[in-house]
């Protein structure tokens, strides 16, 4: 099964794994969970709309990361998935 991971757990960032998946499946861990999981979610969405992507696996273990960084780690996991061999 190919995967792909971006980021770390430092504090500001999200570490993003995706998997292949016959579905679309959307795990979302966040010390600020309770007040942004739902824009987490939207950013994870819009992104994989962005590129085409209906099918696919993410966790996203947010420590309080903007939306551009859980945008970039997405992206950045995905090309990492895509390329593994």
């Amino acid at each position: 099964m190919k995967r792909g991971i971006a980021g770390s757990l430092e504090s500001n960032d999200a570490l993003i794994t995706v998997k292949e998946s016959d579905t679309l499946n959307i795990t979302i861990k966040s010390i600020v969970y309770d007040f942004f999981h739902e824009q987490i979610e939207k950013v994870i969405r819009d992104t994989l709309a962005e590129l085409g992507i209906k099918k696919i696996d993410v966790t996203c273990e947010d420590k309080g990361a903007l939306d551009y960084t859980i945008k970039a780690r997405l992206t950045v996991a995905i090309a990492r998935m895509t390329e593994e061999k």
